[in-house]
């Protein structure tokens, strides 16, 4: 069994979505576990130099935010972030305290990738068109380092759909508390 999955994917794939489903699952099984949105922890303007994506603040504040997860009762983190190289698996592990961590990619076809960040991002041109561009290009990236262990294909299914099978993959969808 994994204490972490973490939920890998391009931006539109449905990382949060599937992630706060799979916290519910989990809820509902009476699991003890914290869900970490990677975006929000590593949100910081302006940019750090030489870390345009603020991948090294997310990793430290992804080690504090596990201890003290871990330390108020989680048994199981979920997280919902991109890892776009094998070498970073440790680190992120390591941040995370993981004993074991699946990491699940989500994919989708590239035309309900392109529905969902228009409609994320209805107000904001430049911000859609900057988001449409990178999901093809992280798409690439990750098709490219083949580093999950489960890849899930959202096209048509529902956050609940793809969490189950994320639970069941994890072997949290039988575990006791």
């Amino acid at each position: 069994m994994f204490d972490v999955v973490f939920i890998n994917g391009t931006v539109g794939s449905g990382k949060t979505s599937a992630a706060e489903a799979l916290s519910v699952i989990e809820a509902e099984a009476g699991h003890p576990h914290a869900l970490i949105d990677s975006d929000t922890v590593r949100r910081l303007w302006p940019r750090p130099n030489g870390d345009p994506f603020q991948h090294e603040l997310e990793l430290q504040n992804l080690r504090d935010l596990a201890a003290n997860y871990r330390a108020a009762g989680a048994r199981h983190l979920i997280v919902a972030g991109v890892i776009e190289e094998r070498g970073e698996i440790p680190r992120y592990a390591t941040a995370l305290r993981a004993d074991r961590m699946l990491v699940c990619r989500l994919v989708a076809d590239a035309h309900v990738l392109e529905t969902r960040l228009a409609a994320r991002h209805a107000e904001d041109a430049v911000v859609r068109n900057w988001h449409l561009h990178r999901s093809g290009e992280l798409a690439a990236i990750l098709d490219t380092a083949a580093l999950d262990d489960v890849v899930i294909d959202t096209t048509a299914k529902t956050p609940r759909e793809v969490a189950t099978v994320i639970a069941t993959a994890a072997g949290w969808s039988s575990t006791a508390p």
